[in-house]
């Protein structure tokens, strides 16, 4: 089948599921596969299901004429998703970089949203399955399209570049993150710096963080550049540390004073700033760039502040590598208060830098004085330190449950895997 005669079966039905167990009646649905799974076995269970039609690249031992059968599902869904953004002249804004990808698109969609019909990548679903989804997912009443890439290799950002086709595009960083993937730093920027060859190859836009002299340097070449940061950029400005949620001081580029966020950390302030070089940019009003922000509440144990009787717990577990732990915790040690436990995962995906890694985070622990440090998990159980140290966030959970802290200050931050948001759950 040609990928047009798909999509005219998708516009009767543009609604896709990859899973059976979320499936609804007049659903799409695609068999995709992977190491574990390989969803052309559950074709039959989602036409019984109700989908409209199963696109599988497998022959099964049944009949249907509601199955469409191609040489790779995947591959389908991306064709198929290129096919639907030819379909619209709206700008696409595509975020990538190593840290504060998430924040900085929920961020910059908050603002569009107050002006623009705005679709974006729901929660992190920003791989080679999520992207597509997410374009598929766009409607024709759009104005904007807002589309988070991650990526833990080279060619995977130009891979989604192929059918995203941004007009606009973001880095928010290029941190220790993936190492193992990308081959160290170098090749990190390199994965990253994908989208902006892109952008340079198409003539279309790049939003720079100017304090960043390797962004500067990647963004060489591509046509339309927008600037931020905390001096010299078009849109500047610098943070206010007087409570425990971020305050951005505008000093340049536009009317708008001071943004009260509901962020946690200094290390969220290029975020701040680039949603706000968007807004301006796109001509959304200064009020609404203002309200945007100071609305937008963290979820997803990302920068979360949570009061707990009189204790105050960071919650910033949603990920973690070294650039980013390191941020947190010179963040934390500047925060108002003396009594502050710090309960960090390990780090994954770091490959052979893993154990000099947290043997860095080891030190920049030893720097500061904490009434009580965690480690849990990954390498951290592998090196010598004088800390309390559990295998699991469950363990950590338990003891933290017999501290009975009061006025204390926490920061739970580790990778994914570790699952460190479970410490707060007992």
């Amino acid at each position: 089948m040609q990928i047009q005669e798909l999509y005219t079966i998708f516009l009767q039905h543009p609604s896709i599921e990859t899973d059976t167990r979320k499936l609804k009646a007049g659903n799409l649905y695609f068999a995709l596969k992977g190491p574990n799974f390989n969803g052309n076995l559950f074709a039959k269970q989602a036409l019984d299901a109700g989908a409209a039609y199963a696109i599988i690249d497998e022959p099964l031992d049944f009949s249907d004429n509601r199955l469409i059968e191609t040489t790779d599902t995947l591959q389908t869904l991306q064709d198929l998703a290129k096919y639907h953004r030819q379909q619209f002249t709206i700008p696409f804004i595509a975020i990538t970089g190593s840290n504060g990808k998430t924040t900085t698109k929920e961020l910059v969609s908050q603002v569009l949203s107050s002006n623009y019909k705005t679709y974006t990548t729901a929660g992190n679903l920003n791989n080679h399955i999520g992207v597509p989804l997410t374009i598929l997912s766009i409607k024709q009443d759009a104005e904007m399209a807002v589309i988070e890439m991650g990526a833990n290799h080279q060619k995977e950002i130009e891979g989604y570049c192929d059918y995203t086709m941004p007009t606009h595009g973001i880095i928010t960083n290029c941190g220790k993150a993936h190492l193992e993937g990308f081959g160290g730093i170098e090749g990190v920027k390199k994965g990253k710096g994908e989208l902006f060859q892109y952008l340079k190859t198409n003539g279309g836009m790049a939003f720079i963080m100017n304090d960043y002299e390797y962004l500067r340097t990647m963004s060489n070449g591509i046509p339309n550049i927008k600037t931020y940061g905390t001096t010299d950029a078009a849109i500047t400005g610098v943070a206010n540390l007087a409570t425990e949620f971020l305050q951005v001081q505008m000093t340049k580029g536009t009317g708008i004073k001071q943004i009260a966020t509901n962020l946690v950390g200094e290390y969220n302030l290029p975020n701040v700033l680039v949603a706000v070089a968007v807004g301006k940019h796109f001509e959304v009003p200064e009020a609404a760039i203002q309200d945007a922000l100071e609305n937008y509440i963290p979820s997803n144990s990302r920068s979360q502040l949570i009061e707990r009787d009189s204790n105050k717990i960071i919650l910033d577990a949603y990920n973690a590598n070294p650039t980013s732990m390191k941020a947190a915790i010179e963040n934390f040690a500047k925060m108002e208060g003396v009594d502050k436990v710090l309960m960090l995962g390990g780090m994954m995906e770091l490959g052979e830098d893993s154990m000099k890694e947290h043997e860095a985070i080891l030190k920049l622990i030893s720097e500061n004085y904490w009434k009580s440090v965690v480690l849990v998990g990954g390498n951290f159980g592998k090196l010598p330190h004088p800390y309390t140290y559990f295998e699991d966030s469950t363990a950590a959970a338990e003891w933290l449950k017999a501290q009975h802290f009061t006025n204390t200050k926490l920061l739970i931050k580790g990778s994914r895997s570790m699952q460190m948001e479970k410490v707060i759950e007992l």
